[in-house]
């Protein structure tokens, strides 16, 4: 009977796990010394070796033959427990054995020694799948277990895992396995089974399996059935991947904001029936290939994923992108791939996006602004204000008259006491009231219609006496009415929290004011004349 490529090619010792000798050789070592733990906790992505160092660590320490603290593989316990057929050894699945009945019956099995072996194993795969109450069961057994009891759990998603049971266990986190260790085992494993890999399929493979040796051995085990010799062309075509070339295409594309060629290999692609999901995430990579290239130059090349014959090809490209431009094209063509799970039509989000993308659409091509010189020209209108001098609005008017106290009048009663003498007020001596937006929003939920009136005014201080200078000549009269002088007030203080003294003034003459209030009518009576008209 057949048997799957990465099931036959499970590393047996700890010789044979790749890319992990920061783990193996500790666990070598406790077994060797005798030092080993009563729980290990193994993390790590997918494909990285956790169950089956999980499994050779619960051969090693019941070996009769120890190598160097590797299992013999030829005593009974090693033989008997490669075919799954020690009872000693027992492995969980948490993803369907997840409930609180599943670990007491483990709890239970714990009560009676072991069989044949010096220790009863016990193997939790995807633990972090186990339920809170099956936790809770697991945890008083795993704080204080027989002497020859032993747990190993193994799980991808570390954060679920409760820190009750992680501060009870060794740690050990998986990494991912490297390109190049990914390539170099393939290829030996194509020539022990008489595969024909070429050294770029197998550096395709080892990159498309993103650093798990079980995703690759499986794409090699697929690729091997439907062609003699394997290829990158050909693990490209099976596994539905998008050729360089026509990354590249698109890429280039992309700079020249050439959306019809972007879009016209979409479709050609389509055409053939590849992945638009992986084409999306193959133009993430490359583009992440881009943005190293810019920041790093040669030094990029150890870090870049991509075949050794594309990175000319892809520093070529990158003269036309810059760092920001790289990063904003990432982010849309990252928010596509996510919504690409949702949506009815993976081709049309991918097409949105590459419009995006080519068009500069929800790309941040903001130019970078010396904020120095912006500060400068704040300070000089600072300057300007504190030494009296008006500053003129868009429309050449003064936005804020040179003012004095004599200038204005007080419709206000029941005012605090002065803290400076009123009449030798000086105009350097009043500064700009930085808060008066802040207190006609205030003013606003206080008293609204009476806020109308304060339209487009502004106000200077000096102690606390604050003095406003408006445009409307109907402030003045609306704030003799009590109620209304007192939301100002009350809205000064809610901002400030000082107690105010308020003088005010209109900007605008009587005269200016009335030809204000002509103008409004005639254009009020013509409108009616054309609504009557039509």
């Amino acid at each position: 009977m057949y048997k799957a490529l990465y099931r036959k090619w499970r590393p047996l010792t700890f010789d044979d796990v790749i890319s992990q000798q920061h783990i193996t050789e500790t666990l070598r070592n406790q077994i060797i010394n005798g030092k080993t733990a009563h729980a290990y906790l193994f993390t790590g992505s997918r494909g990285t070796g956790k169950t089956t160092c999980a499994r050779i660590l619960a051969k090693a320490v019941n070996c009769r033959n120890l190598s160097d603290g590797n299992p013999c593989l030829e005593c009974e316990i090693c033989n008997e427990a490669e075919s799954a057929a020690l009872s000693d050894i027992i492995e969980i699945d948490a993803a369907s054995n997840n409930g609180v009945d599943d670990i007491r019956d483990l709890r239970e099995g714990t009560v009676y020694t072991p069989e044949k072996c010096n220790y009863k194993v016990y193997i939790i795969d995807e633990v972090h799948m186990l339920s809170p109450s099956a936790f809770n069961a697991l945890l008083k057994i795993m704080e204080e277990p027989p002497a020859y009891v032993k747990f190993i759990l193994a799980t991808t998603e570390i954060h679920k895992v409760p820190a009750t049971i992680t501060s009870r266990c060794q740690r050990y986190d998986f990494r991912r396995i490297r390109s190049e260790d990914i390539a170099k085992r393939l290829l030996y494993i194509a020539e022990q089974e008489n595969l024909d890999l070429s050294e770029d399929g197998a550096n395709l493979i080892a990159n498309l399996a993103d650093g798990g040796m079980r995703d690759a051995l499986s794409l090699l085990d697929q690729c091997s059935i439907c062609e003699e010799t394997i290829t990158a062309s050909v693990v490209s075509m099976i596994t539905g991947v998008a050729g360089h070339e026509y990354l590249h295409e698109i890429l280039e594309a992309v700079p020249d904001e050439n959306t019809a060629a972007a879009l016209s290999v979409i479709s050609s692609l389509h055409s053939k029936s590849k992945d638009l999901t992986r084409l999306c995430e193959e133009l993430i990579m490359q583009l992440r290939n881009i943005m190293l290239i810019k920041l790093m130059g040669d030094d990029a090349e150890k870090l870049i994923v991509c075949m050794p014959e594309e990175y000319k090809r892809l520093t070529e490209i990158s003269r036309k992108y810059t760092v920001e431009a790289a990063m904003d094209r990432i982010s849309v063509l990252q928010e596509c791939r996510e919504k690409m799970n949702r949506v009815l039509n993976k081709r049309v989000e991918l097409e949105m996006a590459i419009i995006k993308i080519c068009r500069n659409m929800s790309v941040n091509n903001a130019v970078s602004i010396d904020n120095s010189e912006i500060y400068d020209k704040i300070k000089k209108l600072e300057d300007k204000i504190k030494n009296g001098v008006a500053v003129k609005s868009h429309t050449g008017k003064n936005e804020v008259d040179e003012i004095t106290s004599k200038q204005f009048s007080s419709p206000f009663t029941d005012e605090p006491l002065p803290a400076v003498d009123l009449k030798n007020i000086k105009e350097s001596d009043l500064m700009l009231f930085q808060q008066w937006g802040a207190v006609l929003a205030e003013l606003e939920k206080l008293n609204p219609a009476v806020a109308g009136s304060l339209a487009d005014s502004a106000a200077k201080y000096v102690g606390n006496v604050i003095f406003v200078l408006a445009k409307n000549r109907f402030f003045i009269t609306l704030f003799k009415v009590k109620e209304n002088a007192a939301s100002l007030r009350e809205a000064i203080y809610r901002v400030s929290g000082t107690q105010f003294i308020i003088k005010a003034k209109c900007s605008v003459s009587k005269e200016e004011q009335q030809s204000m209030a002509e103008n409004l009518i005639k254009k009020a009576q013509n409108n009616s004349i054309e609504t009557a008209v039509e």
